[in-house]
């Protein structure tokens, strides 16, 4: 976002149902699991409270158990099934309103997906038995410690299952009551009834779920009944009091018989007849370990704003739109008539402020959520979520941050994003800081991954505007040699020079033709050494720097698709994180790619959702996969590995390591007894990307 950019639509009032607003951003619900035993604790109500005083229209909790601990997926979220409930909803409550905004409990019975369940040994509710196993091939790629983290959320027990009786559907019609009723008794302002997601309700309303033969079974209206009921008692027992949302599925993916758009549409005419105030579209993806990216968590920008669309047609009460909706996309669905509402989910974890800047006029100072799916995946294994850009997720008492009360002259080494990070915190803090760096441009790593994974560009964006913001000391093309950093007389010096990148211990690893992640930025950036690539390659980047297209990541990714000065056939090996995207880079590009992989796991340490994701769009984008490769020697034209006992080759007129990466920090041992005051943050101390990079920078510069 930049400077110029405003929300004029997003930011104005609006009304739903007995609820008016501030605006129409709306925090959507999503687990955080740090309640005990039902009960809203401390940390739960300071991590609404911020997500309100940062301007956000209206809060949605996480899912809320309405039998609790019947149905529940976690014993660390809210229930609605007992009035001991009631103080720490009201305390949540009092808190959100004294920040400015309105409180949405979401209501759930999590069917099908009820993890409590079966730990308790209950069969779960659901409207039909499962027709057949799961597939779980995208499991494949997930680590021994991993699997047996997911495993201990179900205390290694297997699911059994009872089909609804007509006794259990009017049980399921009173809890959804009397958990409103409670809501309303809290002093909340609205109540959320999820009909989604695979949860009882909408499982019930998806054909693929519910193959039942009486009268909650069958056509749409049918199939839609339950639901229907639940929101007329609903109504009935609060609807003069509170707003009623209902959360549906605009389309469910990845398997035949899956809930249709049409179908939707259709349903949710038949919420707002039942008395809905305002219908809040979704998507899911069936199969959580395949598919979990197409929903409920995209990875495409605005992914639902057809589906709210759609919707928003057939329906005269508000629609909110959600799934990536970023600022200047939900600005562009309520000014074209798309949505009235947008729910902004991880970019409200990444940022809690977005509101206020937005409103203030300063959109470029919104930390950007880069879709790591870090946050998620701490749900997988029922703990508390992480975000990759904002450490104090999670725990809001970190923040503000404390002013400093010794101003001292920090220098840190290295201007990529533990780089940056430190400087920012340091700086903002009241500290003077120096960065030195000898490349060219700020971003370091950082820029690099920009070109596989734009996300990442939003990042450095903001992580620049906040440094300039800061008058931090920046000194690009500076080798930070000890006498130049004493020259400087800092009091602290902060280590954030990234991860050494080394070559494979067998003959042809030296060959003009073999890269590392070092040789290859060079190569593609324009800066650094290119000395030992072959004349085309250099002439090529000398090329693209004269024209200055390396300036831009985004230059780069469209000019390498019509020229990639690389070969036609392109050996990456190391299946993790950086060799999985690149990969995948290359083969849409045209380049035939052989992944050769170390381990059995590809794609480790990135998050499990976007994992099983990139592992799926690199086989679609046609990348040959070798795990457990063992490669033996590289030639000028091939690449010989073994799997097993089995002798292979590939043809390679590029080979790119993506493998022997290690945390090292010579600087900082040379700096020793030189300064008073040396810390080593990011992949200097520990390879774990931008998640490392951020959290270990904050830690160490807010202890300065």
């Amino acid at each position: 976002m930049t400077r110029s950019q405003t929300f004029p639509h997003l930011l104005a009032p609006g009304t739903i149902g007995p609820m008016s607003l501030v605006n129409r951003v709306v925090m959507p619900a999503m687990d955080m699991n740090l309640c005990d035993d039902g009960e809203i604790e401390q940390a739960d109500i300071d991590h609404f409270a911020a997500r309100a005083a940062g301007g956000t229209g209206l809060i949605i909790t996480g899912a809320c158990a309405v039998a609790y601990p019947i149905g529940c997926a976690s014993t660390k979220e809210p229930g609605l099934s007992e009035d001991r409930f009631v103080p720490g909803l009201k305390a949540l409550a009092d808190a959100v309103h004294a920040a400015g905004s309105k409180l949405c409990v979401q209501m759930t019975h999590h069917g099908k997906i009820a993890r409590i369940d079966t730990v308790r040994d209950r069969p779960l509710l659901v409207p039909s038995a499962p027709s057949g196993p799961a597939d779980l091939s995208a499991l494949a790629d997930n680590t021994p410690e991993e699997l047996r983290k997911l495993g201990a959320v179900t205390a290694g027990k297997r699911a059994t299952y009872h089909e609804a009786t007509r006794d259990d559907i009017d049980w399921l019609v009173r809890c959804f009551a009397d958990a409103a009723g409670r809501v309303r008794d809290a002093g909340g302002d609205a109540v959320e009834i999820h009909i989604a997601h695979g949860y009882v309700l909408g499982a019930f309303l998806s054909r693929a779920d519910n193959r039942r033969a009486d009268d909650y079974g069958g056509s749409l209206e049918n199939r839609a009944r339950l639901a229907v009921e639940v929101i007329r008692a609903v109504d009935a027992a609060v609807g003069d009091s509170l707003a009623i949302l209902v959360r549906v599925a605009g389309r469910e993916f990845g398997e035949e018989g899956a809930l249709t758009t049409a179908e939707a549409v259709r349903a949710a005419a038949l919420f707002e007849a039942a008395g809905a105030d305002a219908i809040h579209v979704t998507g899911w993806g069936r199969n959580p370990f395949s598919n979990f990216t197409d929903g409920p968590l995209p990875d495409e920008v605005g992914a639902y704003t057809d589906l709210a669309a759609a919707v928003k047609q057939a329906v005269s009460v508000p629609v909110i739109a959600v799934g990536r909706m970023l600022p200047d996309v939900g600005e562009k669905a309520i000014a074209t008539g798309g949505a009235d509402f947008v729910a902004m989910g991880r970019q409200l974890l990444a940022d809690a402020d977005l509101v206020n800047k937005l409103r203030a006029g300063t959109p470029e100072q919104v930390r950007p959520c880069i879709n790591c799916y870090v946050c998620v995946q701490e749900n997988f294994w029922d703990d508390t979520p992480l975000c990759a850009v904002n450490p104090a997720l999670g725990n809001e008492t970190l923040l503000p941050l404390v002013p400093t009360t010794a101003r001292k002259h920090i220098v840190v080494v290295g201007a990529g994003p533990g780089g940056l990070e430190a400087a920012r915190v340091a700086a903002e803090r009241g500290h003077r800081v120096t960065v030195l760096d000898k490349s060219d441009r700020l971003g370091g790593t950082l820029w690099f991954s920009s070109l596989t994974t734009p996300d990442n560009q939003s990042l450095l964006d903001w992580l620049t505007v906040q440094v300039e913001l800061l008058g931090v000391d920046i000194r690009l093309k500076t080798e930070a040699t000890v006498p130049a950093i004493r020259a400087l007389a800092p009091d602290v010096v902060v280590v954030a020079t990234g991860a050494v990148r080394g070559r494979p211990a067998v003959p042809g690893s030296d060959l003009p033709h073999v890269h590392t992640g070092d040789t290859l930025r060079a190569l593609l950036t324009g800066s650094g050494e290119v000395s030992r690539v072959s004349p085309l390659l250099r002439t090529a980047a000398a090329l693209g720097k004269l024209c200055g297209i390396t300036k831009s990541p985004a230059a780069i990714r469209a000019v390498t698709r019509m020229f990639l000065p690389t070969g036609k056939n392109v050996v990456v090996i190391g299946g993790s994180l950086v060799g999985l995207e690149l990969s995948e880079f290359l083969a849409r590009r045209g380049r035939t790619v052989t992944l050769l992989a170390e381990g059995r796991q590809l794609g480790v340490p990135m998050a499990l959702p976007r994992r099983w994701t990139a592992v799926r769009h690199a086989g679609e984008a046609g990348v040959t996969i070798h795990r457990a490769a063992t490669v033996q020697r590289i030639t000028e034209k091939t690449v010989e590995f073994r799997v097993g006992d089995t002798p292979l080759s590939a043809a390679a007129d590029m080979v790119v390591v993506a493998s022997e990466v290690s945390a090292q920090a010579p600087l900082a041992d040379a700096l020793a007894g030189v300064v008073p005051e040396v810390h080593v943050v990011g992949d200097a101390v520990a390879v774990d990307y931008i998640q490392g990079a951020i959290h270990t920078a904050w830690k160490v510069a807010t202890e300065l």
